[in-house]
């Protein structure tokens, strides 16, 4: 005689932690899909600044990216994973296949390499914020970063009469005269974190066209 179903009972979708840890990978990125469909829509309402949406789309196509590589032989491609789970979210997708943020795929500024350029000047703010979000104050850790920010930075031809450059030259100069162990001070950090959340909105404004320097 067979068991009586249980209807209290919890269904199981996998068998053993492998499994577990492989389901919990999708609904990661089911996940992000949705985020990058909402954040999408909210840019385009305006919901949200370009300041505020280029990191946070950037920071969700770089999560994605990580995710598929999870994943693994488990997603073929995007479009069959979306069909598999019947997810309507054709501005993610649109997203996902261009690669970059749409401040970056829309940019004013001319030229071939002017997405790769912008996507990683991008990328290096974010890294250089998330540093001193994480509380690293001394030289060898902040000014291998700030110098590979800046050098993005620098490509722009249009970066020499912004305000944000001369002030990220200033801070490498003051990196470069500390001793590698030596630490900011936390009002210096503040003012720094101030000086690159500045020129950070200042990059995303004169690349739409709306800087108030131009």
């Amino acid at each position: 005689m067979s068991t009586p179903l249980n209807l209290d009972e919890e269904v199981r979708l996998y068998t053993n932690n492998a499994e577990r840890d492989q389901y919990g990978l999708l609904a990661t990125l089911f996940g992000i899909i949705v985020a990058l469909e909402y954040l999408e829509r909210a840019y385009v309402r305006d919901s949200v600044s370009a300041s505020e949406y280029s990191p946070a789309c950037t920071r969700l196509l770089s999560q994605y990216k990580t995710m598929l590589k999870l994943v693994g032989d488990e997603v073929q491609s995007i479009e069959q994973f979306m069909a598999r789970y019947r997810m309507d979210h054709p501005a993610a997708l649109h997203r996902i296949q261009v690669g970059v943020p749409a401040t970056v795929e829309h940019s004013s500024e001319a030229g071939p390499e002017t997405a790769k350029w912008v996507a990683e000047t991008t990328q290096n703010f974010i890294t250089f914020v998330d540093a001193l979000k994480l509380r690293m104050r001394a030289k060898d850790q902040l000014h291998p970063v700030l110098q590979e920010l800046v050098t993005s930075y620098a490509r722009f031809t249009g970066s020499k009469d912004w305000e944000g450059r001369s002030k990220m030259v200033g801070w490498l100069i003051t990196l470069n005269g500390m001793k590698a162990s030596e630490e900011l001070t936390e009002e210096q950090a503040r003012q720094l974190s101030f000086d690159i959340e500045h020129a950070y909105a200042e990059f995303f404004r004169s690349l739409s066209g709306k800087d108030d320097h131009s």
